[in-house]
């Protein structure tokens, strides 16, 4: 059985309140009672429980990450394991531990009152996706310091985001820059942010050109399948461009062209969204917008641990710039 602080108070002669000022480093301690104290310690090599001395002080030193999926969706969904992996080579730099938390927007406000309550983690980061999701209110409402991954719905709330309106302004842009006047999209979920934002930049530079036309709108889901079935519902309405809201519904969108007998760029040309690794492996390889998901991991978990160290400075948002990748596709 390890040695305790009553072992070590019985075996001394004094109370356990004194010998734990020793451990803690207490100044309110007489010189000859501390030597006692401590050749016993010595003698019977005790070793604090570090985690117990963590939770005494109010501070676990891990951090939680928060994703709105289950574990199938997060590690293979690109975007999610990139931020994970950000998140984790944060704390790991930072000599923090990390709790990764993989849940439906449901049992969100659950899981964080669970953290909470119980002192499991100093602060969390969320990767906020869903324009109804109930995380920000139950977040705001708690006091356990959080900072955001996406579009944050207030000023006065800490996050890291890409600019999705201008990234889309950036891909449809580049698009009419070559040429291209029947330009479609493969939309998001229409719940999602991202989506809408997405949306919303591409319909700006269309409206602004005269050339929006709403028959070339399909709703997708940011998935495979989502891509094919709206590139399928596309195609009958001939689009010179399509422009996929994020890269997996790109795949599902060539696809759907390849299996129609037409190319890409030529019958069809492509612009996608994230620059995932497969997006490079694509034939033809995938112009495409640049998110830098692991990077975001990254400033998200350095901006918690500044608002741990100082909690009274003001909310801050980095919103990062978009970065079009030209390949083949268009």
């Amino acid at each position: 059985m390890p040695l305790t602080l009553e072992d070590i108070a019985r075996i001394s002669g004094v109370s356990r309140s004194t010998v734990s000022r020793v451990v803690n480093g207490g100044d309110k301690v007489n010189p000859q009672t501390r030597e006692r104290v401590l050749e016993v310690i010595r003698q019977w090599n005790y070793q604090p429980n570090a985690a117990a001395r963590r939770l005494a002080a109010g501070r676990s030193d891990t951090l939680g990450l928060l994703i709105p999926a289950g574990a199938g969706a997060a590690f293979e969904d690109p975007y999610f394991s990139q931020v994970i992996r950000g998140v984790a080579a944060a704390c790991s730099r930072r000599d923090y531990a990390l709790t990764l938390w993989l849940t439906d927007p449901e049992r969100e406000p659950r899981v964080l009152r669970r953290l909470a309550a119980n002192n499991l983690v100093d602060g969390v980061v969320v990767s906020y996706t869903l324009a109804d999701d109930p995380i920000v209110g139950e977040l705001r409402r708690g006091n356990l310091p959080f900072v955001l991954i996406g579009h944050a719905p207030d000023p006065a709330i800490n996050a890291v985001a890409l600019d999705n309106v201008e990234a889309a302004r950036v891909a449809v842009r580049y698009l009419l820059e070559r040429g291209y006047r029947r330009i479609g999209i493969i939309m998001g979920a229409p719940n999602q942010i991202d989506a809408q934002d997405r949306l919303r930049g591409f319909t700006e530079v269309l409206e602004q050109a005269g050339v929006f036309d709403p028959t070339l709108l399909a709703e997708g889901d940011f998935l495979e399948e989502g891509g094919y079935s709206g590139m399928r519902l596309l195609l009958p309405r001939r689009p010179e461009a399509v422009f996929a809201a994020n890269d997996l519904m790109a795949v599902g969108a060539y696809r759907a062209i390849q299996e129609a007998g037409l190319s890409i760029p030529a019958d069809v040309a492509m612009v996608g969204f994230d620059d995932v690794p497969m997006a490079a492996q694509l034939h033809p390889p995938l112009t495409t917008i640049r998110q830098p998901m692991y990077t975001m991991g990254q400033l998200a978990v350095e901006r918690l641990l500044e608002i741990l160290r100082d909690p009274r400075q003001p909310p801050r948002q980095i919103l990062l710039p978009p970065e079009l990748v030209v390949r083949q596709s268009a």
